[in-house]
């Protein structure tokens, strides 16, 4: 057999009280792509960190093509030829593409800058670079103005840039619409073709399937498995995940459909959506599908006031609403869930009681001053309801993995109790058991009469847990047709304007 490139074992860390890796192992072949999967606070960043030089371990070894590899900083890892594309680009959009491809590696003397001084080599290699990823964009191009597609693949440039050996990929088709990952894969393809090593993370599970040549699963800080993607199929890997059987992925809470709750004619905004018409019911589901771009976001934006609108009516409860801003809506019984819940969904900066009571901070104040025992008392309620994992709700929300952040968030719009809710890809970036845990929450809320729009790129999640679902194309919502007449197939023909909602 093949030595591997990439060797971790027995690793350990602690933090504090907090066990997050316990006696790990990881080995990655060369030239393979490999799989690193688990719930959210399982252990993969920490991992990750580790093999970066980003965190110390407390015991373990990592041999790299045979040699040992103790790194006590980043730059250790880099300079073994270890690099990492993070979820979060880190580029300077104000900068142009050949200047972050060259960033780091600029010439200097002194700490001064050499100026133009192999101006042409370095415009040369930065070509270079992008044709291996058969790209061919313009170098002085704002790196600000280009897609979130393009700009990974920048990402991915810098990297190379470097040569590595082995390049760790942290959840890369987060917010990449379908064809934008496949254009991912068969990069990702071509590299691995090239003699690389990649270690893919994802919580995509259909995804590894395409990619993955094997895959280790992580479970409360332990290996809870490993081997060729070939033996390891879907209900494999989410048992190895979560620790029991998922016999059913959607939760589906048994709800009943009553009459109209929200209804809105025409709403239009600056440049979308164009046009967009909607009725939703007492304890109705209703999932919105579309592709990235098509103006389900901005939808959402406009109708709860965040976005300008132009143009639209609303009736809520029978009530007329001429002006849509988060104050009327919130006064009205509507609230939303942004898709950002790193800069719009929290405050990062404060616990996770301040972040779910900050809407309904009179309810939580007596005299003027908001009583502690009393956030605590109702966070820690909701924080069960939902299956949040923390150390209480006093600890900073910025420490949470990015499932039991998603909780908190959808904890703040259980408190305000509303009667409609807006969820903007609610499960976007968490893992299987934490989006089990939302859709049961989802279908309770439904079950109490709630009614919910979902927002969601990943259509078997809106085929699994909607009672009715409308597709957005080129800023235009069709009719909502029921579940049980739509298809992924059908679905995807909406969105691309194939054919028209006679035709379902």
């Amino acid at each position: 057999m093949t030595p591997p490139l990439l060797l971790m074992s027995g690793i350990h860390k602690r933090f504090g009280r907090t066990v997050a890796l316990d006696d790990v192992s990881l080995s990655v072949a060369p030239g393979e792509i490999h799989a690193l999967v688990g719930e959210n606070g399982a252990g993969k960043s920490t991992l990750m960190q580790v093999l970066t030089g980003a965190q110390l371990p407390d015991s373990g070894q990592i041999a790299l093509a045979g040699q040992a590899l103790a790194p006590r900083r980043p730059l250790d890892s880099l300079r073994a030829g270890i690099a990492c594309v993070y979820q979060d680009f880190n580029l300077a959009p104000h900068l142009s593409i050949q200047a972050n491809l060259l960033l780091g590696r600029e010439r200097t003397f002194l700490g001064l800058l050499l100026g133009e001084r192999g101006a042409g080599e370095n415009r040369r290699l930065c070509r270079q670079t992008l044709r291996r990823l058969g790209v061919a964009l313009p170098l002085d191009t704002p790196v600000g103005r280009l897609g979130i597609a393009d700009q990974q693949l920048v990402e991915i440039a810098r990297v190379l840039m470097g040569r590595p050996r082995l390049i760790v990929m942290d959840e890369p088709t987060s917010a990449l619409a379908a064809h934008e990952a496949q254009r991912l894969f068969a990069i990702l393809r071509q590299l691995r073709a090239q003699g690389l090593s990649i270690i893919y993370i994802s919580h995509f599970l259909e995804e590894l399937e395409q990619i993955a040549d094997s895959v280790t699963v992580l479970r409360d800080g332990r290996t809870a498995g490993a081997g060729p993607l070939s033996r390891w199929p879907r209900p494999r890997i989410i048992e190895a995940m979560v620790g029991r059987g998922v016999d059913q992925m959607y939760v589906r809470v048994p709800h009943a459909i009553g009459p109209q709750l929200l209804r809105i004619d025409g709403l239009s905004g600056r440049p979308l959506p164009r046009s967009a018409n909607l009725v939703l019911h007492q304890g109705e589901i209703l999932g919105i599908a579309g592709l990235v771009g098509a103006g389900r976001t901005q939808m959402l934006r406009a109708l709860f006031g965040l976005d300008p609108a132009i143009g639209g009516t609303a009736w809520v409860a029978g009530v007329r609403v001429a002006h849509f801003r988060p104050s009327i809506w919130m006064r009205r019984g509507m609230c939303l869930l942004s898709e950002d819940r790193k800069t719009e969904g929290l405050a990062q900066g404060l616990s996770c009681r301040a972040n779910m009571t900050l809407p309904v901070l009179g309810r939580m104040s007596r005299l003027g001053f908001v009583r502690a025992a009393l956030e605590r008392r109702e966070s820690r309620r909701i924080g069960r309801r939902l299956g949040v994992r923390w150390d209480g709700p006093d600890q900073p929300v910025g420490s949470l993995s990015g499932g039991n952040q998603q909780k908190v968030a959808m904890a703040r719009l259980l408190l305000l109790d509303a009667d409609v809710l807006l969820l903007d890809e609610p499960t976007r970036g968490i893992d299987v058991a934490a989006k089990v845990d939302l859709y049961r929450a989802i279908g309770e809320l439904a079950a109490r009469g709630k009614g919910i729009v979902v927002v969601s790129s990943y259509v078997p999640e809106l085929l699994g847990i909607c009672d009715r679902i409308a597709v957005m194309s080129r800023g235009v919502l069709s009719e909502a047709f029921e579940t049980a007449r739509m298809s992924a197939r059908r679905i995807m023909q909406l969105a691309v304007g194939e054919y028209g909602s006679d035709s379902i």
